[in-house]
């Protein structure tokens, strides 16, 4: 019985990492690279899977070394693979992601990714729980995914990542958003670069729509209205080695407190909780935490 339905991408990334980015025409001198398993959809099921929550995977991938590697290393997981495609005419999606001192930047070639259709979903598999997606597949697709979750009733939540314009157009079937705070800039179409900008561009927002919204604000925690006033949740202190998959991570979990049906505020705290640890180890899935370790860490508070 799937409580949680992830809809989105799977990717190999390859973390390069280095003290500064080249400018245009720059060659520099890197220091290590390392291979992890990513793409917002695998990072968000395998965040939701390790909550211990029934997890299903809905993606595609290509017929190469890079496509095996991630079937095998998601088979390690407690996660439902029957809705991975596999297509021999593309290859698997690569995110090359540059590991900066206090950041990253990352860029993302499709792929596979790029050619799940929405003809390819299943209506059998959108009968219950949670639906998860994001934006590293074809629009039409999330579309699509949206509008068989709510006919069944499903809760749903858009990870809007990366931002694309037609984010307006899918809010009538998406129960919760949550961007980051670029993302969110994108959205309202205009640059917030202060604390009360945030505010208030939150709460305008929240006015003109049904949908709930959630900003997540990196070591500042998350943000979202309640009962017309902002309502922030402190991120707990963590030893920061990469903020790859921070974001994943807090959408897996939330997903899955909300499909164990935990209360919003709750679930949301607990989701903080668990991307403050996710960015204590290299690579997006490596740092993700156990059920047990989130509950550990609260107790801290």
């Amino acid at each position: 019985m799937t409580k949680v339905l992830t809809l989105g991408s799977l990717n190999m990334d390859m973390v390069m990492t280095t003290k500064q980015m080249p400018t245009v025409g720059e060659t520099i001198l890197g220091e290590t690279i390392d291979y992890f398993l990513g793409g917002k959809g695998a990072n968000q099921a395998v965040a939701a899977s390790r909550i211990g929550v029934p997890t299903k995977l809905i993606g595609k991938i290509g017929m190469d070394t890079f496509g095996e590697k991630i079937k095998q290393h998601l088979g390690n997981e407690t996660i439902d693979l029957a809705g991975v495609i596999c297509d021999d005419t593309v290859f698997t999606g690569v995110a090359s992601i540059f590991k900066l001192p206090q950041d990253n930047a990352i860029v993302v070639l499709p792929g596979a990714n790029s050619l799940l259709t929405a003809q390819e979903l299943s209506a059998k598999d959108f009968q219950e729980g949670v639906l998860l997606t994001q934006l590293e597949i074809p629009i039409e697709t999330v579309l699509q995914g949206l509008q068989l979750a709510k006919k069944n009733q499903m809760q749903t939540i858009l990870n809007p990542a990366p931002y694309h314009r037609s984010v307006p157009t899918l809010l009538p079937w998406v129960d919760i958003i949550t961007p980051n705070e670029t993302e969110f800039a994108d959205m309202v179409g205009k640059k917030i670069q202060t604390a009360s900008e945030l505010e208030t561009e939150m709460l305008n927002w929240v006015r003109e729509h049904q949908t709930q919204l959630i900003v997540t604000r990196g070591a500042e925690g998350v943000s979202y209205v309640e009962k017309h006033q902002l309502i922030t949740v402190r991120a707990p202190k963590a030893t920061v080695v990469d903020t790859t998959g921070a974001g994943d991570t807090f959408n897996g979990v939330l997903a899955a407190k909300l499909a164990q049906g935990m209360a919003f505020a709750e679930a949301v705290e607990w989701a903080t909780t668990g991307a403050s640890l996710a960015v204590e180890k290299l690579g997006a899935q490596t740092g993700m935490p156990s059920d047990t370790q989130i509950r550990e860490k609260m107790k801290e508070k």
